[in-house]
């Protein structure tokens, strides 16, 4: 049967069927080390119990009808307040956009700016910034970062795409790699797309970022999150956010997220979410409104919470700095942010104790489940080239108890190839 183009191209996900790989093994009883899934375990990483209380009181006070389309205005003014105090950013509560956490809201930043044909600008490996642009029909421009500036893009990779084209994705911190922006590079980025936009005159369509900092607050040791706006003013006509409540306060599934930007394009995200109906629910609205006023009670939650995070992430790193010091071939970068490590797996070429070759990168995912039995998503599946030995490994749902026996099960692993 024939369905729209649309639906008939879209590209399968490489972490749905590694995930279904997984739960297959679990159900037969195997013991898996599990570091695919970007969520959290809520017995390992609950929400803050002020934001959990205040969702029961909404439901139990009858917040159950439809909420705003744009948001309701207290939890609009509340995201104004906060973002204010903590970053520094001033946006008014009619240049934000709130729907049930960030996808809804990147897929109307893609709507509302791109039409079929324009030139959408992004790095690999990145989010799902290849299926928006191509749910948009949009012309993919894709940018390889790599490994040597922690692969994040930088201004010299971009600069010879930018002519005509209509969006540059960015992310900071950034999925997969749990690795930031520094300042110089993403000020060379902005003046990139400042003089390209004077360049454009009054008359021509502007270039616009699309900004994710989904886990800004998520930083360890000396790394600072950085931002277009604050680094340069004139990128506020140009910029979009997108945040939310998700990774911050391990919520995934409470949904609520929101979006800064210019009024002119935060109208037309509303017109369009209006029609899908992506509205974060109305009690989760009240309370992450009550919630982000307590700033005392979020320092304490982010204190703890980032802590135990960091720790697993430098305890993992740590791990893989041993194993590649007795001379397995892995890698992995420092952590700087996210609940993400980029660790590196180069295993392409060797054969298994049996003598199986291990042709490609696929092969080495296979190998890493059923030997190690650690479950790590590939760089691939996040648009990188499909030999790349990257990995993206995330602590979300880890037990500091398994970091050493998943260590200890990799390096026995690694032992039998040849």
């Amino acid at each position: 049967m024939k369905l729209s183009n649309l639906s008939e191209t879209l590209i399968g996900s490489e972490i749905v069927k590694l995930g279904g790989e997984i739960r297959e093994k679990i159900g037969n009883g195997e013991r898996i080390y599990n570091f695919t899934v970007g969520d959290f375990d809520p017995s390992i990483f609950p929400i803050p119990i002020q934001l959990e209380d205040a969702i029961v009181d909404a439901y139990r006070n009858h917040f159950t009808n439809y909420p705003a389309a744009e948001g309701n205005l207290d939890l609009r003014e509340a995201v104004a307040s906060f973002t204010r105090d903590m970053e520094g950013l001033d946006y008014g509560p009619n240049e934000i956009l709130v729907a049930s956490g960030g996808r809804p809201l990147i897929y109307a930043v893609f709507r509302a700016i791109c039409n079929k044909g324009d030139k959408v600008i992004y790095a690999v490996p990145s989010w799902n910034n290849n299926h928006y642009t191509h749910f948009v029909g949009g012309e993919h421009v894709v940018v390889e970062a790599k490994a040597e500036n922690n692969f994040m893009p930088v201004a010299k990779d971009i600069q010879p795409h930018i002519l005509d084209a209509a969006l540059i994705a960015l992310c900071s911190p950034q999925n997969p790699t749990g690795t930031t922006f520094h300042k110089k590079e993403l000020e060379d980025i902005c003046d990139l797309v400042i003089k390209e936009n004077n360049r454009r005159g009054k008359t021509e369509k502007k270039l616009y970022v699309l900004y994710d900092q989904m886990y800004w607050h998520l930083t360890y040791g000396d790394i600072k999150h950085y931002d277009p706006v604050n680094l340069r003013p004139a990128m506020r006509d140009y910029t979009i956010y997108i945040d939310a409540i998700s990774k911050v306060f391990a919520s995934t599934g409470v949904r609520v997220g929101w979006s800064m930007g210019p009024s002119v394009i935060i109208t037309k995200m509303k017109a369009i979410l209006t029609h899908v109906g992506a509205w974060a629910p109305m009690a989760e609205q009240k309370a992450v409104a009550k919630f982000l006023s307590q700033r005392d009670a979020i320092k304490k939650f982010l204190s703890h919470f980032k802590s135990e995070v960091e720790e697993r992430l430098r305890r993992i790193y740590d791990g893989f700095m041993k194993l590649k010091a007795e001379g397995y071939p892995v890698d992995a970068i420092a952590p700087e942010a996210a609940i993400y490590l980029t660790i590196k797996i180069d295993l392409a070429g060797k054969k298994t104790a049996r003598g199986k070759l291990l042709k490609d990168q696929s092969d080495v995912t296979a190998y890493l489940l059923n030997e190690a039995s650690l479950a790590v998503v590939p760089f691939y599946a996040f648009g990188a080239s499909r030999n790349s030995p990257w990995y993206r490994l995330s602590v979300g749902t880890c037990k500091t108890e398994e970091i050493d026996e998943m260590i200890h099960k990799l390096g026995e692993a690694l032992k039998k190839l040849k």
